[in-house]
């Protein structure tokens, strides 16, 4: 993997060199995701100073070559050429380690878009080659906790909202049923959570989308993650995925009925 790319302005084809997780990020979600007691060598790594400055240092990297993460996914979109998909979940690491937390739903014409740290100006930038490209019936779209956290600089609600209405709006123009997800509970941003969440129903009410309410199997009554369900306060283990599993399929459930009517 290269330290910096020599590509500048707009180029045939993008460097995707260090596109994608890498076997270390993967191999750690893997032993983040598992039942029981998490090897503390491993979970040292959450809050060791020199793995997150590694991290850092290359999601700047990625970010300098490909600042939307346009071509993270453009060699499984290409491998999707003329299969039919029936929905694509498109969001942040909470989506993309669902996909290894429950390989089991995201099969059968069911894909994830989930790439880790992204914001939803991110997502809008992608959403034409990762979602629309692919033609798929339902759009499950689950976002908001890195725009809090300010991942790439500071936004306001507006514009948050603005970008979840361009990316259902270009869902429903493209003929897909929307599934809007809640924004799951993450104690340090239990007040923007629960502002942006009533938002997030408002719309699902407004535009008549599939709400798929998260929050409720998986929050206290202070707005943190129950615990057992995650290990670092906002991304789910796998018992957690479990409490999600029946909230998304009874949404999937909801989106195809009102496709067959």
């Amino acid at each position: 993997m290269s330290n910096s790319s020599t590509q500048t302005g707009m180029v045939d084809q993008l460097d995707l060199s260090d596109a994608g997780p890498t076997p270390a990020e993967i191999a750690f979600a893997h032993a983040y995701l598992a039942a029981g007691t998490m090897d503390p060598a491993i979970k040292a790594r959450l809050s060791d100073p020199a793995r997150i400055a590694e991290r850092a240092a290359l999601t700047a990297q990625r970010r300098a070559r490909d600042w939307g993460q346009v071509g993270y996914y453009s060699a499984a979109n290409a491998a999707l050429a003329g299969q039919p998909v029936d929905a694509v979940f498109i969001g942040s690491s909470i989506t993309e380690m669902w996909t290894l937390a429950d390989p089991e739903l995201f099969s059968k014409g069911v894909v994830g878009r989930g790439i880790s740290g992204q914001t939803s100006p991110q997502m809008l930038v992608r959403f034409m080659s990762d979602v629309v490209a692919l033609k798929p019936a339902i759009v499950h779209l689950l976002c908001g906790t890195n725009d809090i956290a300010g991942n790439t600089g500071p936004s306001t609600p507006r514009d948050y909202q603005n970008n979840v209405r361009a990316m259902v709006t270009l869902a429903l123009a493209n003929g897909a049923t929307v599934i809007l997800g809640s924004i799951l509970p993450c104690a340090p941003h239990a007040r923007r959570i629960a502002e942006l969440n009533a938002w997030l129903k408002s719309l699902a009410v407004e535009l008549q989308l599939v709400w798929a309410d998260y929050y409720p199997v998986l929050a206290t009554e202070d707005g943190a993650i129950r615990p057992g369900l995650a290990r670092d306060g906002l991304h789910p283990v796998g018992a957690g995925y479990a409490l999600m599993r029946p909230v998304a399929d009874a949404a999937l459930a909801e989106a195809r009925r009102r496709r067959a009517k």
